[in-house]
């Protein structure tokens, strides 16, 4: 079995239409979706880069792992993997497969794709890298011109300052953008390793669509912003949320755009996207070519989702709403027939599963689950619902979340907890977290929530044992050791 894994980064599911968005253009990935398994619950572990692309690499949650923060605005955590972690790139070497990276690595700061056994060019950053000495070999060789922005978009910071840039005007042609040079050297390492016999695992990973959405013309200009219809969720008043949030607007500088700017925001991300999906088109044409797609197992997902506008936020951050923490989801494996499942699942299902088709013991991959069952048709016994964790980004911020079906908890323990009630508020305006009515859920949830960390050993419910109903405590919360009889 031959792996092709697609991804994108800070990717909303809203802008596909294989998820019910009529108004977009992306055919391609609407075929994969089409003619796969289109997960309509996938769920990242953790809205931030680096700790998310760690998860998928070992299979552990960001808790486990340690690797909990962008280099760029880390806080004081681990960077890389410690020595001896075990990846899946590294156990598909030792069974004989090529294993190769075009695209956004993001998943370390001193350590690079080759360490964990991967073929390809080191694209290091969380944007696209346009000073890169291959990227640069690849405009001189196809005669195109260099990397040129103008019509930029940006608010203005709290301190008076120009705020980060959220979109330009890219001034290069389709084919000297990053993205098609990235399309391009994936095809050419898939010819490689279609004539080398072995094989293989290989991963694109778009820098896209994540901020600053810095496209050519066609696409900055493809969708009419009068057209674009804003999220709900643009009324968020902040209004018994945690203040982080309104701190993190004013951060995001949404409040000194007229709403019109916002608008066009989310065309030009719409036309990102459009971009990208041409490019993994020519990806797939190619595997088609080459006469692999009958024994290839495509995957296509991002990392984290993106605000782009909702609850007046950009980027991501201490906000565990959908936007960011549900994403898009599919796996074509051939010859199961397509299919649209609404389990929990994660980014980190990744792992077990490409370790299952490859015949690995998926046990290094300890809280992940393989998903070949679910594509396979079967009804196993499954979580009915799923966590989701962060740490903090510009500064420590721990946040625990539990989505079941109807509802979602968020522990924040410097602030306000959090309840919402996605069937009569799917947009999460309204925190019921205090409501006298919502108070069996909110302790059915919250002790759920607890039970499942402990299991884990999420050390994150030791807070929650002295501040929580989180019922019977099987152990001396002190850890003091000096009171032990009391729980026997």
């Amino acid at each position: 079995m031959n792996f092709l894994f697609l991804m994108t980064d800070q990717h909303r599911v809203d802008t596909l239409g294989a998820y019910g968005n009529t108004r977009v253009c992306t055919p391609n990935l609407d075929r994969l979706a089409a003619t796969g398994t289109r997960f309509d619950r996938w769920y990242t572990p953790t809205a931030i880069c680096t700790p998310a692309r760690a998860s998928l690499l070992t299979g552990q949650a960001p808790f486990r792992h340690k690797v909990l923060a962008n280099h760029e605005r880390n806080v004081g955590y681990l960077e890389d993997l410690p020595d001896g972690t075990f990846t899946f790139p590294q156990a598909l070497r030792e069974r004989g497969y090529n294993v190769g990276l075009i695209g956004k690595w993001h998943a370390g700061t001193e350590k690079v794709p080759a360490d964990y056994g991967f073929d390809g060019p080191h694209l290091p950053g969380w944007h696209n890298p346009v000073e890169h000495e291959d990227y640069l070999a690849y405009l001189k060789e196809h005669d195109l011109p260099p990397y040129e922005i103008t019509d930029r978009i940006r608010g203005t910071l709290p301190n008076g300052g120009p705020g980060n840039l959220l979109a330009a005007r890219l001034r290069q042609p389709v084919e000297a953008t990053f993205e098609y040079y990235m399309a391009t050297r994936t095809i050419e390492m898939l010819r490689s390793y279609a004539f080398s016999g072995a094989p293989f695992y290989l991963a694109t990973h778009f820098f896209g669509p994540h901020l600053p959405y810095i496209v050519p013309d066609e696409y900055f200009d493809l969708i009419d912003p009068a057209q674009v219809e804003l999220p709900k969720s643009i009324a968020e008043t902040f209004e018994g949320k945690p203040p982080v949030q309104a701190n993190y607007s004013a951060h995001w500088t949404f409040d000194t755009m007229p709403i019109e700017v916002t608008r066009k925001l989310i065309a030009v991300y719409r036309g990102y996207v459009t971009l990208i999906d041409e490019q993994v088109g020519r990806i797939l044409a190619e595997l088609d070519a080459l006469g692999l797609t009958d024994r290839t197992t495509v995957f296509f997902t991002c990392d984290h989702g993106e605000f782009t506008g909702s609850h007046r936020l950009h980027d991501k951050g201490p906000a565990m709403y959908e936007d960011i923490y549900r994403t898009p989801g599919m796996i074509r494996i051939p010859g199961e027939r397509p299919q649209v499942r609404r389990e929990f699942v994660s980014l980190l299902d990744c792992t077990a599963t490409i370790l299952d088709l490859a015949g690995l013991d998926t046990s290094g991959a300890v809280d992940s689950r393989s998903l070949v069952p679910l594509i396979r048709g079967e009804r196993p016994e499954w979580q009915p619902d799923i966590l989701g964790e962060f740490h903090g980004h510009h500064f420590p911020y721990p946040q625990r979340m539990l989505r079941e079906d109807r509802y979602k908890l968020v522990v924040n323990p410097d602030s306000t907890n959090e309840l919402y009630d996605l069937e009569r508020d799917p947009d999460e305006l309204i925190n019921v977290y205090r409501h006298p009515e919502m108070a069996p859920v909110r302790k059915r949830m919250t002790r759920r929530l607890y039970a499942l960390l402990k299991e884990r050993d999420d050390r994150f419910y030791h807070w929650m044992t002295s501040m929580y109903d989180v019922g019977e405590v099987d152990h001396d919360p002190t850890l003091s050791g000096l009171d032990e009889s009391s729980y026997r």
